[in-house]
């Protein structure tokens, strides 16, 4: 996957709208993150969430360089993509995924973020080999374990993967989680940390596991400093 991964510029100054000016801003803190971290910021993608916002928000922000974005209901993903087919859009599906709903999206996008399920998996799989694609997933971790949150818990999340092995179409390459929302620091930092560890683990067996979805617009500092190389940001963009 690669590359913010920050983009190329093509409009500045007192051209932009607030959306443009609002990312221009947010990859430069990005940069200015991985530098005090010592990360190379060309190891992070930035995913644009822009659930609920029209396709014409979308293009003010390609207008910036920026072409990942990400969604999370299954419709609207498809809706979007059928009306900027013309854009070369890289488009992350990051919700919640019911099976019935796997036909809008398998080997049409370029990540899901968000698998968690075997049953979800097998239909990912027939419809990307109807596709002739292989989709790209991450397992979804609920490293929390809070029991509001979606995701697998550790052990769930590496019998999962092991399952995944013998399918054809579809290709694990990462995890994603999400951090409880809370003020404290030490608890959103254990959580992206742990995620970094089962990814390290996991690696030694199943070495196609690279990419870490983590941080999101109130988190995405600390998940720079523990390794993410996705972070899904929106209302940092995207404002009504």
């Amino acid at each position: 996957m690669a590359s913010v991964r920050t983009g190329a510029f093509f409009i500045g100054g007192d051209d932009m709208t607030q959306t443009q000016k609002n990312i221009t801003e947010l990859k430069e803190k990005i940069k200015k993150i991985c530098q005090a971290c010592g990360r190379n910021v060309d190891e992070i993608k930035l995913v644009a969430v822009s659930k609920t916002f029209p396709i014409e928000a979308i293009e003010e922000v390609i207008e910036t360089g920026q072409m990942a974005f990400g969604e999370n209901k299954a419709q609207e993903i498809r809706d979007k993509m059928e009306s900027a087919a013309s854009k070369e859009i890289e488009w992350h599906f990051i919700g919640p995924l019911q099976k019935n709903k796997v036909k809008y999206i398998a080997g049409k996008t370029a990540l899901i973020h968000s698998v968690e399920d075997e049953k979800v998996a097998f239909e990912i799989d027939k419809r990307a080999a109807g596709e002739g694609k292989v989709q790209d997933i991450l397992i979804e971790v609920n490293i929390s374990g809070e029991k509001t949150k979606h995701g697998l818990d550790t052990h769930q999340a590496q019998t999962l993967i092991q399952n995944l092995q013998t399918f054809q179409n579809i290709r694990v390459i990462g995890l994603m989680t999400m951090a409880p929302f809370t003020d404290d620091e030490q608890v959103i930092r254990e959580t992206f940390k742990g995620l970094r560890l089962l990814r390290d683990r996991l690696q030694l067996k199943f070495p196609l596991i690279q990419e870490l979805s983590m941080g999101m617009t109130n988190d995405y500092s600390i998940a720079i400093e523990e390794g993410a190389t996705l972070l899904r940001i929106g209302s940092a963009i995207f404002q009504r």
